[in-house]
């Protein structure tokens, strides 16, 4: 039986993070802990014995430099890579940029928290979490889902609300329960799949 691995790591912590500014589709790099976590998330895998075929990220820098550090530790620097802006972070549009207490007195608390936290309400100028869906799941059924079930290790580096996508289809979760999902940066999540390609084992690799 050939091992349906999928291995879904949020990036580390950016500049932005760390700056608590609204960050989408704007392309800040790492800090010297995202750095940290990149490494570790590496040094996690390689213990458990990892080794893949490919790997997926979206075209911006925290998630590549993410996965090249991550490989880096891994032993497997030059794996084959695709990137596309299918796993791009939610586009946060017009608060993308804004310091998230400056949104909150622009806008107020309760619209911003709309923002941030429903369904399908999308910032000014952005994306919903169920826009991202709409984008970041065909992909993730077209170009990942085939060769995971074909057998091949495979690995994903992107942001926490790509990755939410991804994680609403393998563990079946409905809009409220993906909501409440909170992905930790540079944090490994390992499934295994059935041939059906539902979810045969999950594991977290949190400290």
């Amino acid at each position: 039986m050939s091992d349906r691995l999928l291995v879904l790591v949020r990036h580390g912590q950016s500049e932005w993070n760390l700056k608590n500014l609204f960050t989408g589709w704007k392309d800040p790099d790492l800090t010297e802990q995202g750095i940290a976590e990149a490494r570790d998330a590496g040094r996690k895998l390689k213990a458990q014995g990892l080794k893949f075929d490919i790997a997926f990220t979206s075209v911006l820098t925290r998630a590549q430099h993410t996965l090249d550090l991550l490989l880096a530790e891994i032993g497997q620097t030059g794996l084959s890579t695709k990137k596309d802006l299918a796993l791009n972070e939610r586009d946060y549009g017009d608060l993308s940029g804004l310091n998230k207490d400056d949104a909150r007195k622009r806008w107020g608390e309760e619209q911003v928290h709309v923002w941030r936290r429903s369904y399908d309400v999308p910032p000014p100028g952005g994306e919903s979490l169920k826009d991202t869906l709409a984008r970041a799941l065909p992909y993730y059924v077209q170009e990942i889902l085939p060769g995971v079930l074909r057998g091949e290790r495979t690995l994903v580096a992107a942001h926490g609300n790509s990755l939410r996508a991804l994680i609403m289809v393998l563990e079946k979760l409905s809009p409220e329960g993906i909501l409440k999902r909170e992905l930790a940066t540079g944090v490994p999540i390992i499934y295994r799949l059935n041939a059906d390609s539902t979810v045969a084992s999950k594991l977290d690799l949190a400290a």
